[in-house]
């Protein structure tokens, strides 16, 4: 038999059995069509945490902590590699250590993380929140986020920037109109006045504290949006972002929490940790060497990014699990099919074996109709797959836009998806399709014809 003569039998018996043929193909285009869905939004979920580290900068950023007792909250499983130096208690992380740091080479920029507490005020309303204090270099370096407004021009400029988030939580939903408007800052200082004259007994009675607040304003000179995917914790994660200038006439605790305390040296808290941002990736161990050689810890974000990509290859394999239970009866109900055609042409198939078909032929013809059902069930399922998910991810966006958060592509559709689907779909249908085939390559000629 030739080969055009199996795909023109094969074709026939397809079109010959419409209905089940329909259904047949519309079960493996269900089954493709969430495997299609499940591994775009793997790889969609993996595209846009990888983009927002990257635009947060935090592939390049090393923090530094202070040596000494960690307070507690740690994993301790974890264990500090050979060949790295154990950090030195008597390590201050000061000012002339930022110095230091900012010398090393391959080091783009280094600065204290400092924040303190301060009730946050805007019109009528207040929230309580930390106010993170950053240089003007570090807010415009391209990784601030600040969509309205500006970031502030220097480390002496009266203003601040705040998040869009905040903005919403103090009952303002138009960003761009609260730029140039006025925010209070409220912090709590000791005062040493007070101090000078303590009375414990005025404390207990309530009549007197040592502790006194006071109110600030400042313009607010731009306002952050909410990036993708949270913005991976870069510097859009504070509220509030103040220059170091104007803070520093903040009177304010020299400490945000009471681990600080234990890690004063000479009477002075020193910073609880340095952001270091460097030049580039082939920079990091010889800037963390450098920085250990000093006597304080590391952690960089890239050292945990094989760990993450790790996560994400199982991710991606328990979706994929996921959508094969739909190929899997899928696959089933292509069997299923081929086998009643086999009963329905025992006759036939009898006829073609008595005029000259070999087993072969047979088992071609069969193979053929089982390769057309996965085939086209894998395009339709691909374009299901895709046009699903487009779906799912606009009612998302329309929902998260009510909440203020931007649009995000929560699905990503690499060629090899559709490609590698599609080819699945036709090894799928073949394999289902071997028992039926050699079920009818065994049908005896004689007790065929004899068939009613």
């Amino acid at each position: 038999m030739r080969f055009g003569d199996a795909v023109e039998f094969a074709w026939t018996g397809l079109l010959k059995r419409r209905l089940r043929t329909f259904l047949t193909v519309a079960g493996v285009t269900i089954g493709i069509g969430a495997l299609v869905a499940m591994i775009s939004f793997g790889k969609g979920l993996q595209k846009n945490v990888t983009r927002a580290f990257k635009s947060s900068d935090l592939f390049t950023t090393v923090v530094v902590m202070p040596g000494g007792a960690e307070p507690p909250g740690g994993d301790p499983d974890e264990r500090r590699r050979p060949a790295e130096p154990a950090p030195r208690p008597d390590a201050a992380l000061d000012g002339r250590a930022v110095a230091a740091i900012s010398r090393l080479p391959g080091v783009r920029q280094a600065y204290p993380d400092i924040s303190f507490p301060a009730v946050v005020g805007f019109g009528g309303a207040e929230v309580f929140r930390l106010v993170r204090v950053l240089p003007a270099s570090a807010l415009g370096a391209g990784s601030s986020g600040v969509k309205w407004g500006r970031p502030y021009a220097s480390d002496a400029e009266e203003g601040v920037v705040v998040s869009r988030s905040l903005l919403r939580q103090l009952g303002r939903t138009d960003p761009a109109a609260a730029v140039g408007r006025t925010l209070r800052l409220g912090s709590v200082y000791v005062d040493i006045a007070r101090l000078a004259s303590f009375d414990i007994g005025a404390i207990l009675s309530g009549g007197a504290s040592p502790v006194s607040s006071e109110s600030y304003e400042f313009p607010i000179v731009g306002v952050t949006d909410t990036m993708e995917f949270g913005g991976g914790g870069g510097l859009t994660e504070a509220s509030v972002v103040i220059p170091p200038g104007p803070a520093g006439r903040i009177k304010r605790l020299p400490f945000t929490s009471v681990w600080d305390l234990f890690r004063m040296r000479n009477g002075k808290p020193g910073y609880s940790a340095v952001t270091v941002k460097i030049g580039s990736l082939r920079d990091l161990e010889a800037v963390r060497s450098g920085i250990r050689g000093l006597g304080f810890a590391t952690f960089a974000l890239a050292d945990q990014f094989a760990e993450i990509t790790r996560a994400f290859f199982f991710m991606d394999m328990i979706l994929a699990a996921v959508g094969m239970i739909a190929i899997v009866v899928a696959a089933l109900g292509i069997v299923n099919t081929m086998v009643m055609s086999i009963l329905e042409r025992y006759r036939e198939i009898g006829i073609m074996k008595a005029v000259g078909a070999a087993d072969r032929d047979i088992r071609r013809i069969f193979f053929f109709e089982s390769g057309a059902i996965g085939l086209a069930g894998g395009a339709a399922g691909c374009v299901l797959g895709w046009a699903t998910s487009l779906l799912v991810n606009r009612i998302v966006n329309l929902y998260l836009a009510g909440q203020g958060l931007p649009f995000v592509r929560y699905f990503a559709f690499p060629a090899w998806i559709f490609l590698g689907a599609a080819g699945f779909s036709l090894l799928v249908s073949l394999v289902s399709g071997v028992y039926p085939a050699r079920r009818a390559a065994r049908v005896d000629p004689v007790v065929a014809l004899r068939h009613d």
